[in-house]
């Protein structure tokens, strides 16, 4: 038998899926953070190579982490495949940032109704 507990966080904007919201903006927004200083130290800008060869796989380990949670949240069918499949488009941060706005409006849209 079911509680009015376990019915709440089973619910479409749930605490669970408002807090695995929380978790997959606060990875992207230091994932993007450290985009800026790996982007800063590619061959291109400063060919800076001990810099990108410690921020490299740390953005790697960062973009794997997102694409799994993202990925999560699909099979729990919070969200649908979209919010995976637009991280791994734009490479991490902006679509998982672009797709946690999206799921929070429509969120707050179906709080209000």
């Amino acid at each position: 038998m079911s509680t009015s507990e376990d019915l709440a966080s089973e619910a479409p904007g749930g605490a669970r899926e408002i807090r695995f919201l929380n978790i997959i903006a606060i990875v992207a927004i230091i994932d993007f953070l450290l985009l800026i200083p790996l982007v800063w130290a590619s061959r291109f800008i400063a060919d800076r190579h001990e810099i990108v060869s410690v921020l490299g796989p740390i953005h790697g380990t960062l973009f794997i982490v997102l694409i799994g949670l993202c990925a999560y949240g699909s099979l729990q069918k919070w969200w649908g495949w979209w919010f995976p499949i637009i991280t791994v488009i734009t490479l991490g941060p902006p679509g998982s940032l672009i797709g946690d706005y999206i799921v929070r409006r429509k969120l707050r849209q179906g709080a209000e109704s």
